[in-house]
């Protein structure tokens, strides 16, 4: 697409979704609006992160896809945590974990896979990201687990300390994959484009995407609750679909892009190492955050959400070990994806 059409476009659906924001009091109106202009305004933050991953190469510039990209999961669970939406909240990282694994590796994998036979990338980064994958599941199993054992203080003690070291141990991830054997969990064969924009540009495009997305995800946060009231949807449905898969967008877009140009190397970056970043860091920082606010959160999920993430990282595990992809695995995370979403909506 042409940059000035391009451009004209985000510029309308920021136009539209302020109008319906500040002008107007139709909570479905505003909410569509608000939707559009995430989706459109991930496909400039994508567009951004291929432009800075041709400078800084798949691995950062895939970690910095699904740390952009995920500022507006996170920035629209602040507000729902703000609101005391915790059921919402926790259904929203749910659908993120398993959006980012199923439909967005799903979709690279099958439509990467049409255009080429067989893709391959880092065995070895295959691998860890299979062991903090098990960490991330047990990490939310136990808190389940010892529920019905444990008083609610003792429960909320107990994902704060889970949470603490979450987040330290996805910091020493980051040191380990990206500073200590870097060298080992390099690209295979990577494959040079042509970035849109030069490396100054190219960062600047990331900020100001990312900063539209902030705004414009608290007003999609408002039309929320009236739209899972108005269609009968549960918060599980909501959070983990409707919520996720507009939040993801921008890896959905990025990853893609990626696979079809033959490197699946950055599209696994994005998508997994999207999923860990939330289930690593993004979830304990808001139960961290919950309480800086005064509503503490647990990290307590409901069985659903813990079988479905259970799921999601069995078939993905059993998919990305061998380091090497095809069309039909696309099916498979696509097939699962689907029967996820379908018993969630009759939860």
């Amino acid at each position: 697409m042409n940059q000035r059409l391009f451009f004209s476009l985000v510029a309308a659906s920021l136009v539209l979704a302020a109008f319906a924001h500040y002008f107007t009091e139709h909570a479905i109106f505003q909410f569509v609006t608000a939707a559009l202009a995430v989706v459109v305004l991930a496909a400039w933050l994508g567009k951004s992160t291929e432009s800075v991953a041709h400078y800084a190469g798949d691995r950062i510039g895939g970690f910095l896809n699904a740390t952009f990209g995920n500022a507006a999961e996170l920035i629209i669970s602040f507000f729902l945590v703000r609101d005391g939406l915790f059921e919402m909240v926790k259904a929203s990282i749910t659908g993120a974990i398993i959006g980012n694994m199923l439909l967005v590796l799903g979709l690279s994998v099958l439509l990467g896979g049409i255009k080429y036979k067989e893709q391959k990338f880092n065995a070895k980064l295959a691998g860890h990201n299979a062991s903090l994958m098990i960490l991330a599941i047990a990490a939310l199993f136990i808190p389940a687990v010892f529920l019905r054992e444990l008083p609610v203080v003792k429960i909320e003690s107990l994902s704060i300390v889970i949470a603490i070291l979450l987040i330290i141990a996805y910091v020493l991830w980051l040191i380990f994959s990206m500073v200590t054997h870097s060298d080992f969990l390099s690209d295979i064969d990577p494959q040079e484009s042509e970035p849109l924009w030069s490396k100054g540009i190219s960062i600047l495009m990331l900020a100001l995407s990312t900063l539209f997305v902030a705004i414009v995800s608290e007003w999609l946060v408002h039309g929320v609750e009236y739209i899972s009231h108005t269609f009968g949807w549960s918060d599980l449905f909501v959070g983990a679909f409707v919520i996720a898969i507009i939040g993801n967008a921008a890896e959905h877009s990025a990853a893609v892009l990626l696979a079809m140009k033959g490197r699946i190397g950055g599209a696994v970056e994005i998508a997994i190492g999207s999923s860990l970043q939330i289930a690593l860091f993004v979830a304990p920082t808001l139960v961290l955050v919950s309480l800086l606010i005064g509503k503490p959160m647990d990290f307590v999920f409901t069985p659903f959400e813990l079988a479905a993430i259970a799921a999601s990282i069995l078939i993905t595990i059993s998919i990305t070990r061998d380091g090497a992809t095809n069309w039909f695995e696309g099916v498979l995370l696509l097939t699962v994806y689907i029967i996820l979403g379908t018993a969630f909506f009759f939860v």
